[in-house]
């Protein structure tokens, strides 16, 4: 199949896949001979996994670790598993971080009027580092 076609098959954008071709995620498609890319079932499979490892947040460098500890059936599952739980780890620090975050904006909403007064502490906390004013 063409790109166009494994891109349908696997949910993945025509150049999504060429960017993760580039990246070492799947191996170099064959070519047709006006040099057009060509994909089978096992490169559809395969860039269906990649989505799935993405829609899991998961990085390309991981990834590409993961692909190739799926590829190998001799693999421990131990390797697998240290990797998700490394990555639950930063998922949990990056929620922290969110929250954090939220909870830093509710204040300063809470502290603006929101009316027709040209006072925002929101832009002056912004505009000031990202200290408080007053």
């Amino acid at each position: 199949m063409n790109i166009g076609q494994a891109a349908k098959a696997s949910g993945v954008s025509a150049k999504m896949i060429r960017h993760y071709e580039s990246a070492g995620l799947i191996p170099a498609a064959l070519r047709s001979d006006a040099g057009y890319r060509r994909y089978g079932p096992a490169d559809v499979h395969t860039l269906k996994f990649v989505r799935h490892a993405r829609d899991l947040g998961f990085s390309l460098v991981v990834i590409r670790e993961l692909v190739g500890l799926w590829q190998d059936r001799e693999r421990p599952s131990r390797q697998v598993k240290e990797l998700a739980q490394t990555h639950i780890r930063e998922l949990e620090q990056k929620a922290h971080e969110l929250l954090a975050m939220k909870a830093a904006l509710e204040k300063l909403v809470q502290c603006c009027h929101g009316d027709d007064r040209p006072d925002c502490p929101i832009l002056e906390t912004l505009a000031n580092d990202g200290s408080p004013i007053g």
